[in-house]
This record gives structure tokens, sequence and C-alpha cells, in this order.
């Protein structure tokens, strides 16, 4: 479960990701909908029992804290006085994307044996293809996270718990996924069973991308997330 943990490098991170997702300017941060969707993650790694660093705590407790002072009515006199509730906010987000980007553009620099690969593959095998944008990992969690917010609306009405394989939810949605077809990522999610059920159905998921039996696809990046079983087997690295 440590990918869980990598996905994000802390919660400036996650942040700043929600940010960039919406195409928000960081000077213009709507608080209440990124606390929503902030406290979405951070109740996800509750539900799936992974131990928070405290940071993701101390973040949350903060953007509660701008929320609430948002909200409250002030004087022309006080809002002088004080400013802008978010304004240390955007002053860490801001220097956290400048080292960010300056981390990535190091990263992007050539690099031998990374840029540069020998092609394997026999030219009359080779098969024209088009190339989707590979899914991240935090749109995957982020889109989870979003039905364990859903679900929460039926969870009153859950009248018992029956015992969930994660095999057997496996064999569940490859039988979904029979004929090949694009299922979206949040179909395979059902209300009914509670956040046990979901949870289970993610972990299934997550196994069968990991055994090679179904892909995760995106049209662009930051679209809605569908499911297929693959085509064709991975080639070999």
């Amino acid at each position: 479960m440590e990918v869980f943990l990598e996905a994000f490098e802390g919660p400036l991170d996650l942040l700043l990701y929600l940010i960039r997702k919406q195409n928000i300017d960081v000077l213009d941060i709507p608080v209440a909908e990124i606390t929503r969707q902030y406290m979405s993650y951070v109740e996800l790694m509750k539900t799936v029992r992974l131990e928070l660093a405290a940071e993701y705590l101390v973040m949350a407790a903060m953007l509660a804290e701008i929320k609430s002072r948002m909200l409250l009515p002030r004087s022309a006199e006080v809002e002088e006085e004080e400013g802008d509730p978010r304004a240390e906010l955007i002053r860490r987000l801001q220097e956290y994307e400048r080292f960010k980007g300056a981390a990535e553009q190091i990263d992007g620099l050539p690099r031998v044996g990374r840029e540069i690969v020998v092609p394997s593959l026999d030219a009359p095998l080779a098969k024209a293809r088009k190339l989707l944008p590979e899914v991240a990992l935090q749109e995957v969690l982020l889109a989870m996270a979003d039905v364990l917010r859903r679900n929460d609306m039926f969870e009153s009405h859950q009248v018992s718990r029956e015992a969930l394989s994660t095999r057997e939810r496996m064999s569940q949605v490859l039988e979904r996924l029979r004929d090949g077809a694009f299922v979206p990522f949040v179909s395979l999610f059902s209300a009914e069973e509670g956040k046990l059920g979901v949870v289970v159905t993610f972990m299934a998921i997550l196994e069968l991308v990991k055994e090679s039996l179904i892909e995760l696809v995106q049209n662009e990046p930051f679209a809605a997330i569908h499911v297929r079983t693959r085509t064709e087997a991975p080639t070999a690295e």
C-alpha cells in the first residue's frame, strides 16, 4: 500500500495538483471547494487504514481555519488590517510551485539509458496505434475519493455487510468487462455496499491492473477514467 503514500509528495503537492487539475489561478483559490476535495483525499487514506503524515492533518486544520475566516463577515477596517486569509497559503504554494517546476525541468533533461532505447520489435510486427495518455495514480486516487464521498449519502441505508473477497470481486470486474468495451471507472462501484464494498472493489481493480489483466484509460489528461480488458499482452522491458 506504499503506492498511496507515494502518489503525492506532501500536502502542498496535493493542493497544487488539485489547483492545476481545474486550471485555477493560485492567486484566487476557491478555498471551500479545494478544502472539500482535499478532505476527500484525507478520508480516502483513513478508509484504507493508512496512517497519514502529520503534515497532511496540519494542512487540513489550516484549510479549515482559512475557510471559517473567509465565511465570517468582516468590516472594511478589519479586512484591510488582516488582509486576505489565503495570503500565507498562496505564498507557500507559489514557493513550492517554483521549486517543483525547477525539479521537473531538471528531471526533463536527457539522460543516457533513459531517453535512448534500442528497439527490439521487428518492423513487420509493428502496428500503428493511437497513444493514449498514461493515467496518473493521482487521478485514480482522486476519482476513488469522489466515489467514497458520494457513497456517504447511501451509507445510512446499509442494513448488513456480507463478507467480501478481493479475488471474488476481481472475477466480477472481469465479467463486467468481458465484451472489451470501455466501462466508466465509477460505474464499477456499488454505493449500496458501503465503504467496505467500495474499498474491496478498488483493491480488486488495482490488483487486476498489476496483473496486466485490465487497463485504465483516459482520452486526454484530467478526463474521466475508463476501464477495459487489455487487448494485448504487455511487452517485456
